[in-house]
């Protein structure tokens, strides 16, 4: 599974590797990776792969779980479609309450004591993730884990779940990402450790021009 959604985002282009020519995050960082998931819903076939991947991830990892609540916005398609594929309910959560109406950050229904699964379509730093978790659990739902479609495996976000007692369980992840890039022609071998460098430690921009 993690092999053949690592090939879908390469071929779709949801993710580019460019370490000669990095690209600047949000925060100014210099990352050699940019991944965007949402393209993966353009794509019939891979679409389909990854709603059987997270639903696969649910049947096996959450069997308990009782709905579905994606992250707004990018998580909240994933999480209605593998819904449907489940037969569950499913809502999402806002980054912040509604200024406005019933103020809801929460949107769909949500009784307290609900197992619920997040779907979350990147998982990076892990920050918004786990914001979701707990703006759920204020609620009174269960949190069981999360399911993602890929993730970095950074060490501030592998310390940040576990600090909140919060599991993910990703479709594919970075280090299949960048052995599958290889066997497909996407990179070089020797480009891998620079890459490997950059998720081991991103504010440290040693890494560009090796």
């Amino acid at each position: 599974m993690k092999k053949l959604i690592a090939k879908d985002l390469l071929k779709i282009k949801a993710v580019f590797l460019r370490p000669e020519e990095p690209f600047t995050w949000a925060s100014g960082i210099k990352s050699p990776i940019y991944c965007d998931n949402r393209m993966t819903l353009s794509d019939v076939e891979v679409r389909r792969d990854v709603e059987n991947a997270l639903a696969e991830i649910i049947r096996r990892e959450y069997p308990e779980c009782e709905a579905l609540m994606g992250t707004a916005t990018a998580g909240i398609a994933h999480a209605a479609l593998t819904a449907e594929i489940l037969g569950l309910p499913m809502g999402y959560v806002r980054s912040g309450a509604k200024d406005h109406g019933r103020n809801n950050q929460i949107e769909g229904k949500c009784e307290p004591g609900t197992k619920v699964v997040v779907i979350e379509d990147l998982i990076s730093t892990a920050g918004s993730s786990v914001d979701v978790c707990e703006a759920l659990r204020a609620a009174g739902a269960e949190v069981l884990g999360i399911a993602s479609i890929f993730d970095y495996g950074m060490k501030k976000a592998v310390d940040r779940l576990a600090e909140h007692k919060v599991r993910n369980v990703s479709a594919s992840n970075y280090d299949v990402l960048l052995e599958t890039a290889v066997e497909e022609g996407y990179i070089k071998a020797e480009q891998v450790p620079a890459l490997l460098a950059f998720r081991n430690n991103p504010s440290d921009e040693s890494w560009i021009g090796k």
